[in-house]
């Protein structure tokens, strides 16, 4: 079941989305397969330490975390990924790995790479390894507030 925050905050703002469930999958490129999502609409989250804060770095499946480019994205002078142990328990329901590009809803700053501003739609774990949830990218920005910026490889 897709975590209870996520949704009862995207019904809140009466928010149009589908929520897809699809076998066990870990890599976001094997979510969007395993999904039929487009791997250029299924987003992934990256917790990252940015000078001591988390944040979230939100990517296309198949993009990796430039830090280089990321650091001069946040201003940060100091930007290395958090281990899981560093913030699992920052988000309540959600499994390992599965967390929702949200985070406002878990006290993070969220930079979003900017390719994933081109398609209407976007989708992304829901909070498990078998869920989904895609909505329109309008909605998402609106939401979330990202920074945009060009931080992957």
């Amino acid at each position: 079941m897709p975590v209870k925050k996520l949704m009862d905050f995207l019904d809140e703002n009466q928010v149009k989305y589908i929520t897809i469930a699809h076998s066990m999958a870990y890599t976001a490129q094997e979510v969007a397969a395993s999904a039929h999502v487009p791997g250029r609409e299924m987003a992934k989250t990256v917790i990252c330490k940015l000078d001591g804060e988390m944040g979230m770095a939100v990517l296309r499946a198949q993009d990796k975390v430039d830090m280089d480019q990321l650091c001069l994205a946040t201003g940060a002078e100091d930007v290395e990924l958090a281990s899981e142990a560093e913030f699992r328990d920052r988000f309540p329901g959600c499994e390992p790995g599965a967390m929702p590009p949200f985070g406002n809803l878990y006290g993070m700053r969220v930079y979003l790479e900017e390719g994933l501003c081109v398609d209407e739609q976007i989708a992304f774990n829901a909070g498990t390894h078998t869920e989904l949830v895609r909505l329109s990218y309008m909605d998402f920005q609106r939401l979330v507030e990202p920074r945009i910026a060009n931080f992957s490889l």
